[in-house]
This record gives structure tokens, C-alpha cells and sequence, in this order.
């Protein structure tokens, strides 16, 4: 593990970044909360190191997204966390987002197609290249340019329809 660790930490990081002001969590609990659940993946057959750490960064969204949702569960305050759903290295524009708003329309487009939310997952919560996320998957950089553009779209769609629904209900 000791091999892995510093691009764990990497990975935790990029996480952390979209987290909001504050956040009590740093990437060495993040890492540390990961080799905890680690084990409960044994039977994963790993197939090489990009592999792996897309079933970490899979993990680290997992703890994220727990601690969102305890927070917001709260009797007292707890909002929301908002997260900027943008590639901080390809520019665009800064959207906040609530983590578990993004959680629950990654879970729908999982429903509707797999691939794209694999994509997702690795792109956006693992810091995956193209080309690290093309071989994890099996499918070419292009097929992944194409699938990562439409997922987004879709998503910040999504999020934006459940945001007017709350602001509906309200």
C-alpha cells in the first residue's frame, strides 16, 4: 500500500476540492477511510493499477457521499454541500451543486446507461485521464470524449430540474 499511497492522497484531494469550505475531512482520512473498506472488495479482479484506483476513487465518493448525507440528516442545520461540477483543468463554467443531488441523478443515469456513469465516476471523482479512463473501460479515448460530454450535459440538466422542483415545493 505504501506504493499507492501518495496518488491515493492525489485522488482524495480532487475530491476534497469540490467539498464545501470547512469540511472537517482531509485526504489522509479520506485514504485512511478507503483502506478500511478496502477489504470488503477482495473479490474484485483487479486488472491493473488504473483499475484499482478507480474502485478507490469509486469508494472515496461513497464516504463522501455518506458524510453528505448524515450532514443532512441533522436535526439541527446540517445543509447541503454544494461541489462545483466542472474539470478544474479543462476550464467551463462554475456551477455549485449539492453533492447528493449529484448523487441521486449519477444513480438514475447508471439506471438508464451504465457506461456514462462509469465515466463519471472516474472522470469526475477519480481524476482519470482519457486515456486512464479508455482503459479501465475497454473502449476507445473517443468513445469516452463522446459518452463524458453527453453525461455531463445530462446531469447538470437533471440537477438543474431537481432544483426547480425544490424551489416548487418550497
Amino acid at each position: 500500500m505504501s506504493l499507492i499511497y501518495d496518488d491515493l492522497r492525489r485522488i482524495a484531494r480532487h475530491q476534497l476540492r469540490r467539498e464545501r469550505a470547512g469540511h472537517t475531512l482531509q485526504p489522509t482520512a479520506l485514504v485512511n477511510e478507503v483502506y478500511l473498506r478496502l477489504p470488503g472488495v477482495e473479490r474484485v479482479g483487479w486488472q491493473d493499477r488504473a483499475h484499482f484506483f478507480a474502485i478507490a476513487a469509486r469508494l472515496m465518493r461513497r464516504v463522501l457521499i455518506d458524510a453528505a448525507r448524515a450532514r443532512k440528516n441533522q436535526k439541527r442545520g446540517g445543509g447541503a454541500v454544494c461541489v462545483t461540477f466542472v474539470e478544474s483543468h479543462h476550464g467551463g463554467e462554475t456551477r455549485p451543486r449539492d453533492v447528493v443531488a449529484l448523487d441521486d441523478a449519477l444513480r438514475t443515469l447508471a439506471e438508464m446507461d451504465p457506461r456514462k456513469s462509469r465515466i463519471v465516476e472516474l472522470r469526475y471523482f477519480g481524476g482519470l485521464t482519457l486515456e486512464e479512463t479508455a482503459t479501465v473501460l475497454g473502449i476507445s479515448s473517443d468513445t469516452v470524449m463522446r459518452d463524458w460530454k453527453v453525461a455531463k450535459l445530462w446531469l447538470m440538466r437533471e440537477i438543474a430540474k431537481g432544483e426547480k422542483r425544490s424551489r416548487d415545493d418550497a
